[in-house]
């Protein structure tokens, strides 16, 4: 389910009702900012601003599902964050399966989540030395 607008203000207005059955009073404001950390937004505005209509192109959405490219090698995750004007659109993906990013044999690092400032093409405007994108979005699954 992607989430809408409406659904994290039903979610605030739900924490809030059952916050207030335990005995915790909060305000609405506070409850939309508990929810809008709650799916890794900084602030309310922040997430009001990911989730709304001209904030994402119609195929990324924040929720979505894709298959990607990172560092040239294969992974899959859900888009966790989604900001920005288009051609400049920044995303966090989480990993369903961690990307080691380092080709050497002596080490690893391995990364669960990837950030990267996206073109209108789905590429990365950060390259690596032989000018590959580092995170290219191949397909969007839902």
């Amino acid at each position: 389910m992607t989430l809408t607008i409406d659904a994290a203000k039903a979610q605030a207005k739900a924490l809030r009702q059952a916050l207030a059955a335990q005995g915790t009073a909060v305000s609405h404001s506070q409850a939309l900012e508990l929810v809008a950390q709650q799916h890794g937004a900084r602030d309310w505005n922040t997430l009001h601003a990911r989730l709304g209509l001209g904030n994402a192109p119609p195929e990324l959405k924040l929720g979505s599902r894709v298959e990607a490219r990172y560092l040239g090698q294969s992974c899959r995750g859900e888009v966790v964050g989604l900001s920005g004007p288009e051609g400049f659109r920044k995303v966090e993906i989480k990993l369903d399966a961690p990307v080691d990013t380092v080709q050497s044999e002596h080490f690893s690092n391995w990364r669960h989540r990837i950030r990267a400032t996206l073109d209108t093409e789905g590429r990365s405007h950060s390259c690596t030395s032989d000018g590959r994108p580092h995170l290219v979005v191949d397909r969007v699954l839902g």
